[in-house]
């Protein structure tokens, strides 16, 4: 099997803060010569890699974050609209920015522009951004009056993620994969019960020994909501989910098998039920310490973080599932050959087939991890 060293190495160089317009042009004319052409009535090479088929030509390759900061298109625009929800809620706007850099790089999936927590005023949890302390919700749910208090998941209230979905898959027309997101119950639950952004849990984790019948109550709600939502961004065009548990590795194992596992496998259970053909992708944030946890949720495809070895990561998940990373991205700032060497490393120790290729984002901060380097 080729390794997809040009291919891959043009999607993450493009990202380095240097030379950006040169290397954007040169990285176009590379996609264009090696990336094979897809009809609308293919399925992209993402999915493929996603459902573990052999004999494909190379490992898909996109990454995390892919409308960064660095592009002076995003930026233009982030100037022109400097409301992140207006970006991530405004059907004109989502579409464009999605489309960014998979106009500029052609990488093999193209994720939705969204956030895990656009969902929340759906169920009846408002929240807001603010530039210096991020999400804000200024009712946190610590309580069952406030559990019973949320709706089943108005997907009317979504209609701009519905309505992005179908544009972006029309404008693909088939040359790569359309990415759809959530996040998993127990991270979402936590901006809920934290009420933002929080380097201690300590409302939530207490939760766990103090109100637990409240918190399984807020778990499960969220998990029927979170399933709703992939459901319908799957009707809308979504061609592969990722599940974002972003927090799940701020708990020992056991007590992520306790309060986070049983939840995502609720949501997995149910979209093979009802979407069979749709891969998921499970990422959890410092995930090394619960690999084999992951794998038994029923997930096709397992996110790496860099700080798990490719070699130990494929080791210990075996061949029959997917693999989905995981070069740092402080390698983007290195020279050529060592990425390139990186990129020939990583892809060697996940094997012939079953490899998404990507950046192994982790950080306390799931918006401070690939964005620091996009």
């Amino acid at each position: 099997m080729m390794l997809p060293t040009a291919t891959a190495t043009a999607v993450f160089l493009t990202a380095a803060p240097s030379s950006f317009s040169t290397r954007r042009r040169r990285s176009r004319a590379i996609f264009a010569s090696l990336s094979p052409s897809f009809s609308s009535s293919e399925e992209p090479l993402l999915v493929r890699a996603a459902r573990g088929e052999d004999g494909l030509p190379r490992p898909p390759a996109w990454m995390m974050r892919q409308a960064g900061r660095y592009m002076a298109e995003y930026q233009a625009l982030a100037k022109r609209h400097p409301s992140f929800r207006e970006r991530s809620e405004n059907t004109d706007l989502i579409v464009e920015i999605t489309l960014q850099p998979w106009r500029a790089f052609a990488p093999d999936g193209v994720i939705l522009f969204s956030d895990i927590l656009t969902p929340l005023p759906a169920i009846g949890v408002p929240f807001d951004i603010s530039d210096s302390k991020g999400p804000v919700i200024q009712s946190p749910v610590r309580s069952k009056e406030q559990v019973r208090e949320l709706v089943p998941i108005d997907l009317d209230m979504l209609q701009f993620v519905g309505e992005s979905l179908k544009i972006l898959r029309n404008e693909i027309d088939g040359k790569a994969a359309l990415l759809g997101f959530v996040g998993a119950p127990w991270t979402i639950a936590t901006y809920i019960v934290e009420g933002g952004m929080t380097n201690t849990y300590t409302n939530i984790k207490s939760m766990c020994h103090t109100a637990p019948d409240v918190l399984k109550g807020l778990l499960s709600h969220l998990a029927q909501a979170i399933s709703d939502y992939i459901i319908y961004q799957v009707n809308s065009g979504a061609q592969c989910i990722q599940i974002f548990d972003s927090w799940g590795g701020q708990l020992p194992p056991h007590v992520w098998e306790q309060w986070s596992k049983p939840y995502i496998k609720q949501i997995v259970s149910r979209i093979k039920k009802e979407c069979p053909n749709v891969p998921l992708v499970l990422y959890i944030n410092g995930n090394g310490g619960l690999l084999e946890r992951m794998k038994n949720t029923g997930a096709d495809v397992i996110g790496l973080d860099w700080t798990v070895d490719m070699t130990d990561g494929r080791r210990r998940l075996g061949n029959g599932i997917s693999v989905q990373g995981n070069v740092d991205p402080a390698f983007l700032f290195s020279p050529l050959p060592v990425l390139t060497d990186e990129i020939h490393r990583v892809v060697k120790a996940a094997g012939p087939k079953g490899h998404i290729l990507n950046l192994g984002c982790t950080s306390e901060n799931t918006r401070r991890s690939c964005s620091t380097f996009l």
